[in-house]
């Protein structure tokens, strides 16, 4: 019979897998916050509130004003003048026919002039097919 020598006693042997279980519990923390981070859409703005609030599900454009008046069209800040240009821009860059309307959520805070969404929404109407929703949170 053959004994154990103190080297293959004292051998330090790692043990992977409570590591390997950590690993999985952080990866799937990671894929579940991810979901939740997929609804935001456009800049932060305080939206106003309405009882009559219905979602709208197909939304190709949003315009986002911020409380200071600026525009962004999707993530690119855009002027005024220039606004129209830029959704004829994209009804050609995104080859959508003349026939199909182009649905433009405005996302206004709730202190944003009204005079500049009123602006806002008189440039969009110049451009044919675009159909405006104003973004609301439900009350």
């Amino acid at each position: 019979m053959r004994l154990p020598e103190d080297n293959e006693a004292s051998r330090p042997s790692v043990n992977i897998l409570p590591m390997i279980d950590v690993i999985f519990a952080i990866l799937a923390f990671f894929i579940m916050t991810t979901l939740y981070l997929t609804k935001a859409e456009g800049l932060p703005v305080n939206l106003p509130q309405a009882v009559t609030a219905t979602p709208q599900n197909q939304v190709n454009l949003t315009l986002t004003i911020t409380s200071g008046g600026e525009l962004f069209l999707g993530d690119d800040a855009v002027e005024l003048a220039a606004l129209a240009d830029r959704v004829q821009a994209f009804r050609e860059g995104e080859a959508i026919a003349p026939n199909q309307p182009i649905f433009v959520t405005i996302r206004a805070d709730e202190t944003t002039p009204h005079g500049r969404v009123v602006a806002a929404m008189d440039q969009l109407r110049k451009v044919e097919g675009v159909r405006l929703g104003i973004a609301t949170t439900q009350s």
